[in-house]
C-alpha cells in the first residue's frame, strides 16, 4: 500500500510555521509539526539561509512526496509583505531544490477546505485539524495549525472526485515553471 507524504508551509519572517502529514489509505496521520523560530536572528539574509536548510533538511528526513505553501495576501505594510515574500520565495526554492512539486493555495481556500467556510477563524482550523488529525493536543502555535490546515487542504484538492494529478498550478522545477508561465518571463 502506497503512502503519500506531504509538507504544509506556513511561510513567515520571524516564525515559519511547518506541518508534515502522511496519507495511507486515504487516513490522514501527523509526521510532524513545529515552527522554524527566527525571533532571535537579526540579519535578513540570515533567516532566509535558515529557512533554505530546514525546510530541505525536512524534505530530505522524512521522505516528503509533495509540497504546500499558503500563497502570500496583501497587507498594509509594504516592508512586511516583502520580507514575507522572500520568505516563502526560499522556502519554495529549497523544495524546488529538492525536485520537490509545490503547490500554493490562498488563505481562504485553506480556511474553506478545513472548515467549509472561507472566512473560517483560526480557532475554528485548528479544532477540526485536532478532529481530522486525531490529535490529542493541539499544537501551540497558530502557525503550526495553519501550516498543517495547508497540507491536509492539498490532500483535499488532489483527492476530490475527477481531480487529476495536475488540476492545481504545480510546478516541479524552474524549467517547468518557464515553461508554465510564458508570459512572465521577460
Amino acid at each position: 500500500m502506497t503512502s503519500r507524504i506531504i509538507l504544509g508551509i506556513d511561510p513567515g519572517t520571524n516564525i515559519m510555521g511547518y506541518g508534515i502529514i502522511c496519507i495511507q489509505a486515504n487516513k490522514l496521520s501527523l509526521v510532524a509539526t513545529d515552527v522554524i523560530n527566527m525571533t532571535k536572528m537579526d540579519d535578513g539574509f540570515e533567516k532566509m539561509k535558515m529557512v533554505f536548510r530546514t525546510i530541505h533538511s525536512l524534505i530530505e528526513e522524512h521522505s516528503v512526496d509533495e509540497v504546500a505553501i499558503e500563497a502570500p495576501f496583501f497587507g498594509k505594510n509594504i516592508q512586511s509583505m516583502l520580507k514575507l515574500g522572500r520568505a516563502q520565495g526560499v522556502a519554495i526554492a529549497a523544495a524546488l531544490h529538492a525536485n520537490m512539486p509545490v503547490t500554493e493555495y490562498s488563505p481562504r481556500k485553506i480556511k474553506q477546505s478545513i472548515t467549509g467556510k472561507g472566512s473560517g477563524t483560526k480557532e475554528q482550523v485548528a479544532y477540526m485539524l485536532q478532529r481530522l488529525l486525531d490529535l490529542k493536543e493541539l499544537p501551540p502555535y497558530f502557525d503550526q495549525t495553519d501550516a498543517l490546515a495547508i497540507a491536509v487542504c492539498h490532500h483535499f484538492q488532489f483527492n476530490k472526485p475527477g481531480a487529476g494529478a495536475k488540476t492545481k498550478k504545480s510546478v516541479t522545477g524552474w524549467k517547468a515553471f518557464v515553461n508554465q508561465n510564458p508570459g512572465r518571463i521577460k
